[in-house]
């Protein structure tokens, strides 16, 4: 209601006094949230999922192996917003709400004693300081390529938007803070040299011998064989980046396997709807050329109908 209130009163303030003061505002407001919520992130171990592509997936994979493991999850992410059992559409059509949002959330993970809040981060949240305050206990690095160009200006801007919530982990006081980053994607290195004491990192090569087709993958795991039900390349890479957090977290093999192997799929992520046709449909979030191409790929050789 706040941010509300205060999106209002932006129209009454001239531009230019608007632009020259809007880092401090929003900084301000970042830091008033979290002290009326009284700093919910000190208490909970917070964290956060970055990239371009895969974020969603990879809160949803990440939240579904530490329950297997027996942990209580909240997450905020495109999707949904969830503390424990207890969840709800995202209908803000924002990855990351406003700040007051944010800071309710994680207050409420911590009311209902939930062990970890996981948080979609993005390169807009991280302008408006949507990140700050959080806390940040660990970050997962999924991917980058050019989006949001024309909010950010250029990719630089919106490389270095990305690299700020990188440095938001580097200044948490946390302690064993972790990074997780997928070392196939030639910006690692720039999330890697962020200091922090674990850096863990994941590749394609990890899951070898691996195999991809429309119905599941199937990979390995430090020698044991899994078949996941999700489809494509891209969410083995999402399935290998929860796999190397929840290994930083000391997680069993065993307990990993069994959760990926129960996994079923994300609504609206290469999700499969079967009404008693002959044929199939798949509805997935992907709208970028990259994105839809990679799509595609997963049924190579079938004709196609794409809308």
């Amino acid at each position: 209601m706040l941010d509300k209130i205060l999106r209002a009163t932006e129209k009454y303030i001239p531009k230019k006094l608007y632009r020259f003061f809007q880092p401090a505002y929003h900084y301000s407001l970042a830091f008033a949230s979290a002290l009326l919520y009284r700093f919910p992130g000190r208490k909970i171990f917070v964290l956060g999922v970055t990239g371009t592509k895969g974020k969603t997936s990879t809160i949803e994979l990440v939240s579904a192996i530490l329950e297997e493991a027996g942990y209580t999850t909240a997450i905020i992410s495109t999707l949904r917003f969830k503390v424990g059992k207890e969840e709800e559409r995202n209908l803000y059509k924002m990855t990351m709400p406003g700040r007051f949002f944010i800071q309710k959330m994680l207050r409420r993970a911590v009311k209902n004693k939930c062990d970890f809040a996981i948080v979609e981060m993005t390169s807009e949240g991280a302008r408006f300081f949507r990140h700050k305050f959080t806390y940040m206990n660990a970050l997962i690095f999924t991917n980058l390529s050019p989006e949001h160009i024309e909010s950010h200006g250029s990719f630089e801007n919106y490389l270095n938007a990305k690299l700020e919530i990188a440095k938001a982990l580097e200044s948490s006081p946390k302690k064993n803070r972790v990074i997780v980053a997928n070392v196939d994607d030639k910006f690692a290195e720039k999330f890697l040299n962020t200091s922090v004491p674990t850096k863990k990192t994941f590749s394609l090569s990890d899951g070898k011998p691996f195999a991809l087709g429309d119905s599941g993958i199937d990979f390995t795991l430090l020698g044991e064989k899994i078949h996941s039900k999700l489809s494509g390349e891209f969410n083995l890479y999402n399935i290998l980046a929860a796999i190397s957090f929840t290994q930083t977290q000391n997680v069993d093999k065993n307990i990993i396997k069994r959760a990926l192997e129960k996994f079923s799929g994300i609504r609206g992520r290469m999700e499969r709807i079967e009404a008693g046709q002959d044929f199939t449909v798949i509805v997935d979030y992907a709208h970028t050329p990259d994105s839809l191409e990679k799509v595609y790929q997963v049924f190579q050789g079938q004709k196609k109908i794409c809308v």
